[in-house]
Formats: structure tokens, C-alpha cells, sequence
């Protein structure tokens, strides 16, 4: 406790040091007020003085805030600042020598329930396919500790569940570290789980130290831009129509996909979206021609002049980027591409391992790098090719992680990187808004009126699973 100070070999000392097993309070004369080495035009109240007594120096008639601390310790007066430096750090911080290290008791799926199906949509990359959506469902992964802290992740393949119990159970989520190299090699078959895990471990950590990933990480900014990634290829026409929509409601950008079999006609729905909605919204364009290992995939796939042309009139175009031109591993086309025309090319969504951008980055391959926390190498690998990113002087913008708990865990990973301008949300409202991934979250961001998505605040990812969703 706090008292005021009374230095040197003074009256004041000399009775003060003589009363220390006392418990009254005393006004000392005016003579005797020197404290801390100046004179003081307060009487001095004293008040118990054993260790750990206040004595408050206080303006005549009236009570104010002590101006000259010290304390009262083993029998003597000290200066506050001779007391901290006297006793150790842990005394002054008892939760430091209190607080015990957590320990993993338990991991288990949370099955989420449906609230409705919102329709069927055909991606633009994997044509003939379609695809349900909904509102809800799916499962979280959840891990629980001895000190009823628990962390989420996003859901996992239920036959990796006791693979990931024997490396997990019993240990500190804290050696996230030491946890990484054992995870990757029993549990690596299946990069999705060992992302899921890891979030659900920072979850941890950040819930454990009170503050939102990416204050622990290094804040950059406390919102990010999204834009909205259109998901089917659809007509000009009706693009246009969401395009200014969009706009209206605050998106600053818009993503396309070039999936139609000409080159004129790619190059007709860019015109008529920026035709439409100025110089003042941005707009991508993804070919996602980097789908698969091999060189087929399903739709239509470019050769390199396709590439060249595409990108020459995109770039007439003012669009900020084309994404995936080319194939995963052409990585000499896309360094050329590069080389020849001034839009920025970017990729890299579907390649895995530290290694790959490693690579891509030696080549210079790409201007834009678009890793996604659930493909390159979990949380770990992510925040380190963030950083690789960093270093060459590259931009990071990441692919959208799925559209639930992989979405927020970037958000607080781009909010940590001054390099990092843009989140990708899977957006193709009413079937597919992004919205629909968020509802298994009862606290989830949204997108405002100026087309940002401001951090979550609570600790760790910030955000909790919708209680109502589980399934008991």
C-alpha cells in the first residue's frame, strides 16, 4: 500500500521509524512536513503504520490525492521507487506466480444444424457442378482445457480426431511451436486439420491472454476493405445489376471470373462493369486457371497468349489485378506474363508449404500473393509466408478460407500486416452471401456502410459459436 515518504535522518523519520508497530493517525508540526527532500505545506496523516500502512499527504481542511508516495516496509520508510527496485517483480504481480500453464483435457466436433438452404449455384471453375448452399450446418472443431478456457477452430474430418487427441492431449497450447513439427507429420495428410487445430490453439491463447489475435500479433489497423468475390460466371447483364448494387451498399471492389470460351467475351463483361460503376469501385479478375495439379481442368483453359491478351485488356481496363492466369506450376510463364504488361498477377491460393512460396518468390513469379490459412501450412506457415512476403517488398492478400472461422482467423492476420490491403468474402447474394458462412457465429463481423470489416474485439478469434446452432 501506498504511503508518503519521509527521506534522510529528519524529525519526521526519527518518529516515524519509532511508531511502526503503532495503529493510530498523528499530525505532524509544520517544521517536521519534509518529505521527500522538499517541504510540504500539508500535515502529514499517518495512518497504521506496519508494513504495507498509507500515509497520505493531504492539503489542509480537506482530502486530496497523495502527492509523494513511499512505502512502509520491513520496519522502515522507502521511496516507492527504492521499494519496486527492492523486491521482485513476481512479489508486486502475483498473478505472474500464481498463474498456471493450461493443459489440453479435450478435443471434440461440434456439429452446427441447418437453418435452410438458400439454393444451388454453379461455381465459374468447376463447371457442371452445382453447388448447395445454406445457412448454417457444417461443424467446428473445439478444444477445452483444465482451466475451462476453450478455443474453436473450423471443422475437421472426424477420422482425424484421435490422431490429433494423442499429439494434443495433455499439453500447453501455448508451445504452439513445439506442437507444429509433430502435427504437420502425423496429422499433415489432411492441411485442413492442421490449420483447424492450430486456430482453435490461438483461439486459446488469445482467450488466455485477453486480447484479440491480432493485437497479439501486431496490430496494423483496426479494419480492412473487403471485397466481394463473385462466385458464378453469370451474364453481363446481371453482373452489372450486382456490381451497382454492391456499390450502393457500400463494397468497394468486385471480383469477376473469365471462364467465358472467348476472349471477347471476358473482355465484354469487364467493360460493362466498369461501364457501369466508374473509376471509383475496383475491380479483379479471377481465371482461376490454377485449379488443378496437371493441366486439365474442367471449363476452358488458357494458353499463354490467352494470358498475355487477357491481361493486356484488363489492364486498359484498370483492374487491380488478374488472378490465376495460368497453370499452379508455369511458374516461368506467369515470371514472363509479368514481365510484360504492368497489372499485377497474382496466385498462389492453392499452393502449399512455406517451400512453394519460397520458390515463387525466388522466381518472381508472382506480384500478389494469395495463400489461404487452410491450404499453405496451417497458422504457423501462413504468418510465416506473410512475413516472406513482407520481406521481398510484396503484396499479401489472402483467399477467402473457407467463409467461416478460416475467414476470421485472416481477418486478424491481415490486421497484423501493414502489406496486407484487402479480405476476400465469398459474396454472391441472395444464394451465396457471405453472410450465410457467418450465421454459425452470434457475433459475427459484417461488412459496413463504407465497405470494411472492423476487427472483433473480444479475445482470441473474437467471435463464439451460435449456441442455438449446436447440436446437443
Amino acid at each position: 500500500m501506498a504511503v508518503s515518504v519521509v527521506e534522510g535522518r529528519s524529525g519526521v523519520e526519527s518518529r516515524l521509524r519509532g511508531k511502526t508497530a503503532e495503529n493510530r493517525t498523528e499530525n505532524l508540526r509544520a517544521e517536521e512536513r519534509t518529505v521527500g527532500g522538499l517541504a510540504t505545506p500539508f500535515p502529514i496523516q499517518i495512518s497504521p503504520l506496519h508494513s504495507g500502512a498509507v500515509i497520505r499527504i493531504l492539503p489542509s481542511g480537506r482530502e486530496a490525492t497523495p502527492k509523494v508516495q513511499a512505502w512502509v516496509h520491513g520496519g522502515c520508510l522507502m521511496l516507492r521507487r527504492d521499494f519496486l527496485m527492492s523486491v521482485p517483480v513476481a512479489m508486486l504481480m502475483p498473478q505472474l506466480r500464481s498463474a498456471a500453464r493450461l493443459k489440453i483435457t479435450g478435443i471434440q466436433v461440434v456439429n452446427l444444424k441447418v437453418v435452410r438452404e438458400t439454393g444451388k449455384m454453379e461455381a465459374a471453375w468447376d463447371p457442371g457442378t452445382l453447388t448447395t448452399w445454406r445457412v448454417g450446418g457444417g461443424s467446428v472443431i473445439e478444444i477445452q482445457t483444465d482451466q475451462g478456457l476453450s478455443g474453436i477452430g473450423p471443422r475437421i474430418d472426424p477420422a482425424w480426431l484421435e490422431a490429433s487427441k494423442a499429439r494434443l492431449m495433455g499439453r500447453d497450447p501455448f508451445s504452439i511451436e513445439e506442437l507444429a513439427g509433430p502435427l504437420r507429420y502425423y496429422v499433415g495428410g489432411s492441411p485442413r486439420t492442421v490449420s483447424s487445430l492450430e486456430i482453435a490453439l490461438w483461439d486459446l491463447i488469445g482467450k488466455a491472454a485477453g486480447q484479440p489475435l491480432y493485437k497479439i500479433w501486431g496490430a496494423a489497423k483496426d479494419r480492412v476493405p473487403a471485397y466481394a468475390s463473385m462466385i458464378e460466371l453469370s451474364t453481363p447483364e446481371e453482373r452489372v445489376r450486382m456490381a451497382v448494387q454492391l456499390k450502393s451498399e457500400g463494397w468497394k471492389a468486385i471480383k469477376l471470373r473469365a471462364h467465358y470460351s472467348t476472349l471477347k467475351e471476358d473482355v465484354q463483361l469487364v467493360e460493362s462493369v466498369r461501364k457501369a460503376v466508374g473509376d471509383d469501385m475496383d475491380i479483379m479478375v479471377d481465371a482461376n486457371q490454377a485449379q488443378s495439379f496437371s493441366g486439365w481442368q474442367p471449363g476452358v483453359v488458357w494458353d499463354f497468349e490467352r494470358a498475355l491478351a487477357t491481361a493486356r485488356e484488363l489492364e486498359r481496363l484498370n483492374c487491380l489485378w488478374l488472378e490465376e492466369p495460368r497453370r499452379r506450376y508455369a511458374f516461368d510463364e506467369l515470371a514472363e506474363l509479368g514481365r510484360r504488361v504492368g497489372i499485377p498477377i497474382a496466385g498462389g491460393e492453392n499452393n502449399r508449404g512455406v517451400h512453394e512460396y519460397r520458390w515463387i518468390l525466388a522466381q518472381k513469379v508472382l506480384d500478389i500473393l494469395q495463400p489461404d490459412v487452410m491450404v499453405a501450412d496451417g497458422v504457423t506457415g501462413f504468418r510465416e509466408i506473410g512475413a516472406l512476403a513482407q520481406a521481398h517488398n510484396k503484396r499479401l492478400i489472402p483467399h477467402h478460407g473457407g467463409g467461416n472461422l478460416g475467414t476470421i482467423a485472416q481477418l486478424h492476420a491481415i490486421a497484423s500486416w501493414p502489406h496486407a490491403p484487402w479480405i476476400e468474402l465469398l459474396h454472391d447474394p441472395p444464394i451465396a452471401a457471405y453472410t450465410h458462412g457467418f450465421a454459425i457465429m452470434q457475433n459475427a463481423p459484417l461488412v459496413d456502410k463504407e465497405g470494411y470489416l472492423n476487427l472483433p474485439q473480444g479475445p482470441g478469434l473474437g467471435v463464439e459459436i451460435n449456441k442455438d446452432l449446436i447440436v446437443s
